[in-house]
């Protein structure tokens, strides 16, 4: 509207808008809030302007809603990216469910549809399925029974099933004075059988073979003497503290594949122990005497039943295949495969130590129960969302069921992987172990980073993002917890990652598929073990203690013997005497006020190298051994390292 002139009252002309309606009538022009607001944006954007049309930048007050002024104390650039990041994280509107369309629908659908027309009723298929996992369990259990009767070798009678790490002599002084504990020595025979897969057995702490430390590979300290390793029949000879299985596995006694029987004699005293690489396993030498060793006795006769586990893997995974492929329940898909994938692991692929099935079976059945609790808990809130109306059978079974397969069997697949446990120690000490690691969470992140884009796309993001900020806080509060070590577990690790696969998506098939195996193989192997755990519980019965070591305060050798002297032990600490090993054997003891801390030690008349090392006591128990120091033929000395063995 053009400016008017105007006669003012008190004289002279003034320029203003013409008068609005109202103003004419008499009455009062109504105000708004709009208007209001409306003439406050005009008027500030008035005064902002350069004089050239152009307006400048908005005030950041008039930019903000209220709400905004409770934050007034934050920048306001950071404001804006939070407010920026918050509207990301809700996702697009509408949100955008993830459904898989599946390759060939008819193709994958054909099992279904030939089910539901010659088995229209829900009893019929009832009765179906109860047909089919009978005949799962009969299977099973006839392999199982055919797998767990040991046979009988001609002579000696029915082998006794061992583990994988079974062995004659413990570390340490274990085996007590000149061990005594571990006798006998010799004249005893014993028909075994082995389990398969008995080489990727480890040691994972420290062992002291003379000045060796051996950690992180198969234990087997001897094999053929070099002048019989062309011979037809080398004897194999073996320190007791070897492990049997290894050791029969490396003399070619029994097969790593499929196990096998044998019969093991002990064979007394004997020295040098021989280092070769047979059968894909590296044995360690020792070049001198051990109070017991055992050899192989060979050209038997025997029905023993070789380990059956992968006919009895077939069995499952046909039977597992055929439920996915012809089952469109989740309901029904999952507790089944769940109940079929427990069992199998507890009681075939990877059982645990329990040398007979019954005993084994009372042990995974204990173990099942509340592993089916907690499957429960996240088939509601994880495993059912994804396969909602899911009709993509064959591909469910590659990438889901395929994906617990593989972490069912995480002793085989996941076996080249060098991280045995998720400690500091153990990661600095293990060759590779922190590379893997790296690769490991590099992976896992661009896995996250994949699953957090299609929540945000269903618009479930924030919801996603506020149980994590929980799992993340609960995880600190364990780490800050004092005395207590956190300690990642397999089916903690797959409880922490599986809410973030309820996506229905192809890669979110293949990474539950995964976390439901690795969960099963935790839980049927080791139990719910606790997540928190005390420094003796994580290093284990033959972990180190990081003690105080004995003071060797003087060494005087001869060719015919050799004497040491020490310093007390300290009593602040509790510690009452000390122990000596003399070519890894306890050979002596001596406790506070049994005179003085000395003693001589006599050559044998074989006149070979000798290893002592030493250790404080407490009652009958040791703390740390030092260093191994070598006692020459010739009568010299090498001084023990700095640090424990």
């Amino acid at each position: 509207m053009a400016p008017l002139k105007y006669s003012d009252p008190e004289g002279g002309n003034t320029e203003r808008d013409a008068p609005s309606r109202w103003e004419q009538d008499g009455v009062p022009e109504p105000s708004t809030s709009a208007s209001s607001t409306l003439d406050v944006r005009s008027r500030a954007s008035s005064d902002v302007g350069d004089g050239n049309g152009s307006h400048g930048p908005v005030p950041v007050w008039l930019r903000e809603s209220s709400k905004s002024f409770h934050w007034g104390w934050v920048p306001y650039r950071l404001r804006h990216s939070a407010r920026t990041m918050a509207t990301w994280t809700r996702g697009p509107d509408p949100p955008q469910t993830q459904k898989i369309r599946p390759f060939f629908p008819s193709i994958q659908e054909t099992p279904i549809r030939t089910i539901a027309k010659y088995f229209p009723r829900p009893i019929q298929k009832a009765g179906l399925l109860s047909f089919f996992l009978f005949c799962w369990l009969l299977t099973f259990s006839l392999v199982l029974h055919r797998s767990a009767s040991a046979g009988n070798i001609k002579g000696y009678g029915r082998p006794q099933p061992i583990w994988c790490g079974a062995s004659y002599w413990s570390g340490g002084n274990s085996c007590g004075l000149n061990g005594n504990r571990c006798r006998p020595f010799d004249n005893a025979i014993q028909a075994f059988r082995c389990p398969a897969n008995c080489k990727a057995t480890h040691i994972l702490n420290p062992h002291a073979v003379g000045t060796q430390e051996i950690n992180y590979q198969p234990f087997v300290i001897g094999g053929p003497h070099e002048g019989e390793l062309g011979s037809s029949t080398p004897e194999h000879i073996y320190r007791a503290d070897s492990f049997i299985c290894q050791a029969a596995i490396h003399a070619g006694v029994v097969s790593n594949q499929k196990g096998g029987c044998g019969v093991v004699k002990l064979a007394g005293e004997h020295t040098n122990f021989t280092s070769t690489k047979r059968n894909g396993i590296q044995s360690i030498a020792f070049d001198a005497s051990f109070p017991k060793s055992f050899t192989f006795i060979s050209g038997l006769s025997s029905n023993c039943i070789r380990d059956l586990r992968w006919p009895l893997l077939a069995v499952t995974v046909t039977f597992t295949t055929i439920l996915s492929i012809c089952t469109a329940s989740s309901a029904v898909f999952f507790p089944c495969v769940f109940t079929m994938l427990f069992f199998h692991v507890g009681l075939v692929s990877d059982p645990p130590t329990n040398t007979d099935y019954a005993s084994l079976s009372s042990l995974i059945i204990g173990r099942f129960l509340p592993a089916a609790f907690v499957a429960a808990v996240f088939y509601r809130y994880s495993i059912k969302p994804q396969q909602q109306d899911l009709n993509a059978y064959v591909e469910r079974t590659i990438l889901w069921l395929g994906g617990a397969w593989v972490g069912s069997l995480n002793n085989y697949t996941f076996d080249f992987i060098p991280i045995q446990r998720l400690t500091p120690s153990d990661l600095r000490a293990q060759p590779g172990a922190r590379f893997a690691l790296v690769i490991v969470v590099v992976t896992l992140f661009s896995i996250a980073l994949g699953q957090v884009w299609y929540l945000r796309l269903e618009g479930r993001l924030q919801r996603y993002l506020a149980i994590y900020s929980i799992f993340v806080s609960f995880l600190i509060l364990c780490v800050i917890i004092p005395q207590l070590n956190l300690r990642i577990h397999h089916y903690f690790l797959a409880l922490l990652l599986l809410p973030g696969t309820r996506v229905q998506t192809r890669p979110g098939l293949l990474y539950q598929g995964i976390l439901v195996g690795l969960f099963i193989n935790g839980t049927a192997r080791w139990g719910f073990d606790s997540i928190l755990q005390t420094t003796s519980e994580l290093r284990g019965p033959d972990g180190p203690l990081h003690s105080s070591l004995p003071n060797i305060t003087s060494v005087v050798p001869t060719i015919s013997n050799i004497t040491f002297s020490w310093a007390l032990p300290s009593l602040k600490q509790g510690y009452d005497g000390i122990s000596m090993l003399a070519n890894d054997v306890e050979r002596y003891r001596w406790y506070r006020g049994e005179g003085e801390p000395a003693t001589t030690f006599q050559r044998s008349s074989r006149g070979e190298r000798e290893y002592f090392r030493f250790a404080y006591m407490r009652g009958s128990g040791t703390a740390d051994f030092t260093k191994a120091g070598v006692w020459e033929v010739d009568g010299e000395w090498s001084g023990m390292e700095e640090g424990k063995s």
